[in-house]
């Protein structure tokens, strides 16, 4: 595959990467940190837990393209709290930045290779690349900012516009 072709292969597997980074950036700056402790429901988790797993999950994009397995035995752990929103949004870009840079030096011949979760000898599952990348953490990070847009809503903050415009922003938006 020539270089060429490998540009364009990553453009469209890694096309949308960006623009959720940035929208999710922007629900992260939302969070109001005097609010971390609040949650929807008793089996929610709350405004801090949720904000900080959004903030971690593009360096699960990282690892699912860093290597082919990830070792929990051996992986960092995130931090348990944070206590500002300026706070949760460096954790979200350190993430980012690690993830662009595997991104960037991604073979695109691994593509379809097996990736492995795994936790010492214990394997949690093996799944082919692309579902990883796409389900667990693209499709997965979303998800959850979907839900972290539902507690602005819930708690009256403002919420930044995702797709298009918000009951906030009637403006529309086409990125």
């Amino acid at each position: 595959m020539s270089s060429g072709a490998g540009l364009a292969e990553k453009e469209l597997v890694f096309g949308d990467v960006e623009r959720e980074m940035g929208v999710t950036r922007q629900v992260l700056g939302a969070l109001p940190a005097e609010k971390f402790g609040w949650k929807p429901h008793a089996k929610s988790m709350s405004l801090m837990q949720l904000g900080l797993h959004v903030a971690t999950l593009p360096g699960w994009l990282e690892s699912a393209l860093a290597g082919d397995e990830l070792d929990f035995a051996h992986a960092p752990r995130p931090p348990a709290k944070v206590d500002t929103t300026a706070e949760l949004v460096g954790i979200f870009d350190k993430h980012v930045a690690g993830m662009r840079e595997a991104m960037a030096k991604f073979d695109m011949g691994n593509w379809n290779k097996m990736w492995t979760m795994r936790n010492g000898e214990q394997v949690f599952t093996a799944q082919r690349r692309p579902k990883v990348a796409r389900v667990w953490c693209l499709n997965h990070l979303v998800h959850h900012r979907g839900q972290l847009c539902l507690y602005l809503r819930l708690l009256n903050v403002r919420v930044p516009t995702v797709y298009f415009n918000t009951a906030d922003d009637q403006e529309w938006v086409f990125e």
